[in-house]
């Protein structure tokens, strides 16, 4: 049995398979898949745009409250907790991040930021500032705790 997460993303892969592209099929399909994601953004509480670019295997266990600005960039492998924000401060300025990233509940990750590969972001973090790769950032605002070692 698919979770409401697991149903909420699969209606989002739907929207961007069709998104876009010309022809009545794609056209209806986009638009049953667009009411698929509005229905399950109500049961989810969440506010994912549909046109974000969301990599592959994107785990979102709990997905109440998670906004996701349509502009950011997120890698594969990643983990979402529950109440996150992924937004925008100005003009363009939305967060990337990069692969097997974990956001902790709460966090807020917010303006034109890189989050390293393998980064990881603590509950209720607010991060303004990059991260780098295989780094930790606590905190409010987000300072980072522990960098990756050199290899």
């Amino acid at each position: 049995m698919m979770s409401s997460s697991s149903r909420l993303l699969a209606s989002i892969e739907a929207f961007q398979r069709h998104y876009g592209r010309p022809g009545l099929w794609h056209a209806m399909t986009q638009k049953i898949a667009k009411a698929r994601y509005l229905f399950w953004s109500i049961i989810t509480q969440s506010d994912i745009e549909p046109r974000a670019k969301l990599g592959k295997r994107l785990m979102i266990p709990h997905p109440n409250g998670v906004v996701i600005h349509e502009d950011a960039v997120i890698g594969d492998d990643c983990m979402i907790m529950q109440q996150v924000t992924i937004g925008m401060i100005g003009d363009g300025e939305v967060p990337t991040l990069g692969n097997n990233v974990y956001v902790g509940a709460g966090a807020k990750i917010i303006g034109k930021v890189r989050i390293g590969d393998g980064a990881r972001i603590g509950a209720n973090a607010v991060v303004t500032k990059d991260v780098p790769r295989g780094s930790t950032a606590v905190g409010i605002p987000a300072k980072i705790v522990r960098r990756a070692r050199k290899a």
